[in-house]
């Protein structure tokens, strides 16, 4: 668009046209720049509220995570058997003929021991037992177990095997079937004491070879060799050795307190640091923490910002 040009002057010199802009052109600059800066401040608006949402979500998973209590390092304990520390008890109990004569109170020898083996049974209640009876031969009367209310019964009852002849007694008959009762009580339970109790009158009148207890080395952790009567010192002290528990000499007033093997009662072991490792809860809930302090602040100067534009209104 251009003006008429204005009167010549009396030079008569012609004057230049002045040229100016288009008015349309001008209004839909300003109108792109204004839909531009406005789309530009949509859209800065709308993903800023993207991220506030993205953190408010974030801190919410994040205090999800940390109510499972996650942690590194851990390690699971190893599985244990129930009663795995409850002592095994090994009765080897003499059934000869040897057995039957009387003893310093008046009873057989066989109602002595049985009284005995009441009390060890009373002395370990938790504990699992095992009976491994003998005369010429072993016989394993009672496998391994913690039902010691069933096993009471049957071992107070005086028993003796029919031995024709003394001569044919062998003190150590229930070596083996000891032995391998006591391996299988290590695999089975290998944090568990094992106590062995032998309660016997000895062989001072057997001709029969004496085998030997060979049993495990390490794997006895206490109880006695039981005699009763006085023949039976020289035999049953070498069983004593060989087994690697003292020998006690049965009185009249019972089995002595010596012959008894202190076991301290197991404590369950709680998890230790090694087995829970570093738990990372702390760190998770601190997170969320600084997440909700960020919202929180933005949220309040919002609405500050929101009062002072009412006020000036």
């Amino acid at each position: 668009m251009t003006r008429h040009p204005p009167p010549a002057n009396r030079t008569n010199v012609a004057a230049k046209p002045v040229e100016t802009p288009d008015v349309a052109l001008l209004v839909a600059l300003l109108a792109a720049g204004g839909a531009a800066w406005w789309r530009r401040r949509s859209s800065e608006h709308a993903e800023w509220r993207t991220w506030r949402w993205a953190g408010f979500g974030m801190a919410a998973l994040l205090l999800i995570a940390a109510a499972t209590r996650p942690t590194i390092g851990a390690t699971a304990p190893p599985p244990q058997t129930a009663g795995a520390l409850e002592p095994n008890v090994f009765l080897v109990l003499d059934r000869s003929s040897n057995m039957a004569a009387p003893g310093p109170d008046g009873r057989s020898r066989a109602a002595e021991a049985s009284a005995d083996i009441a009390q060890l049974v009373d002395r370990y209640p938790t504990a699992r037992f095992a009976v491994v009876g003998f005369a010429s031969g072993p016989a394993l009367e009672w496998p391994l177990s913690a039902d010691a209310w069933s096993l009471k019964p049957v071992v107070t009852t005086p028993v003796t095997y029919p031995t024709p002849e003394l001569s044919h007694v062998d003190a150590g008959a229930a070596g083996t079937v000891l032995r391998y009762q006591l391996l299988s009580a290590v695999q089975q339970y290998p944090d568990a004491k094992n106590l062995v109790y032998y309660l016997g009158a000895g062989t001072s009148e057997s001709a029969t070879p004496q085998r030997e207890f060979d049993l495990p080395e390490g794997v006895v952790a206490g109880g006695a060799v039981i005699g009763y009567g006085d023949d039976a010192a020289p035999t049953l002290r070498t069983v004593a050795q060989q087994i690697g528990v003292p020998y006690v000499q049965r009185g009249e007033a019972g089995l002595p307190d010596t012959a008894l093997t202190d076991v301290a009662r197991p404590v369950p072991q709680a998890a230790g640091s090694a087995y829970r490792g570093t738990e990372l809860y702390w760190a998770l809930s601190g997170l969320a923490a600084a997440l909700l302090l960020v919202e929180l602040f933005v949220t309040l100067r919002e609405a500050a910002r929101t009062r002072l534009d009412r006020v000036r209104l």
